[in-house]
């Protein structure tokens, strides 16, 4: 991990956005590249939460194109705390970095895949970039100054009831009985209310950007990664959306869990039908609530 301890982000936030996005789509493309042939996968955690020798290579492009641009930052990538760096977050401007969200999509060759590039600086997140490298979509951040999809301004829905709304979810890669059982029983909940109706596209990324354009209400999961949603963070709040706590305070990055909506009354109704489900922080900070296994 890299960083000078330095506090505040001593270049333009625009210069920052335009490495981010033109680092983003040089990696786009190697993935388009590596999704039809054939992969060497291995298995982190459990055998759902795969890795491959892209994943490695497009961390590595964008932490070195950045650091190059960028010595004092900081980053935070998911391959780099897999193989034991430590996931802290300073003050410092941080790079939080998920190579390929949607590895299993990619594994399989299925074209939901996106890279995801947030930053961060005095814990405050203040840009993301999410490029859909299948679609060519790129989804742009920066903090007020909104949220942008190739270049067309987005719009989160205004829509505030629960029994209208279209919801995202993720399985994720625990596959513990009582995480999973708890994931099911947190659809039946949202089902028995009425919601329209609950999608699983497998990738967190991509679903925080549909919240952000409108195409869903909300989204909701347990057991993500901060690099899942840092970058996903400000495009959905620039788009006039909300991210929230699944108990219903602000967004802890670290704490693995999210609500994201168009409105605060979309989010604060499916906060309420929520039955938490912990797991280790990714800071490793320990709390109040006891946790799941890694």
């Amino acid at each position: 991990m890299a960083g000078s301890g330095e506090r505040r982000c001593q270049q333009p936030l625009d210069d920052c956005l335009h490495a981010a996005v033109q680092v983003a789509l040089e990696a786009g493309q190697i993935i388009r590249d590596a999704l039809t042939i054939e992969k060497r996968v291995q298995t982190k955690s459990s055998a759902a939460d795969l890795v491959t020798e892209t994943d490695e290579l497009v961390e590595n492009l964008i932490i070195s194109t950045l650091t190059k641009k960028f010595p004092s930052h900081r980053f935070i990538g998911e391959e780099s705390v897999a193989a034991g760096e430590k996931c802290i977050l300073t003050d410092d401007p941080t790079w939080i970095i998920d190579p390929i969200d949607g590895t299993c999509n990619f594994v399989h060759g299925a074209p939901v895949v996106a890279v995801s590039i947030g930053l961060s600086v005095n814990k405050e997140l203040e840009l993301g970039v999410i490029y859909s490298c299948v679609e060519r979509k790129l989804y742009t951040g920066r903090k007020g100054h909104g949220a942008f999809c190739n270049g067309q301004k987005l719009q989160a829905s205004k829509q505030t009831d629960i029994s209208k709304a279209l919801i995202l979810t993720e399985l994720g890669s625990i596959r513990e009985p009582v995480a999973v059982k708890m994931l099911f029983n947190n659809m039946e909940r949202l089902l028995k209310v009425q919601a329209h109706g609950i999608r699983i596209i497998g990738s967190a990324a991509l679903d925080l950007c549909h919240v952000a354009t409108g195409d869903v209400e909300a989204f909701y999961q347990f057991g993500l990664h901060c690099w899942d949603m840092a970058a996903a963070a400000v495009i959905v709040r620039e788009a006039g959306g909300i991210m929230m706590d699944t108990a219903g305070g602000p967004l802890d990055l670290m704490s693995r869990r999210v609500v994201a909506a168009g409105t605060p009354e979309m989010a604060g109704q499916i906060a309420r039908e929520l039955q938490p489900v912990a797991y280790e922080r990714d800071d490793g900070i320990e709390g109040a609530e006891d946790s799941l296994p890694q």
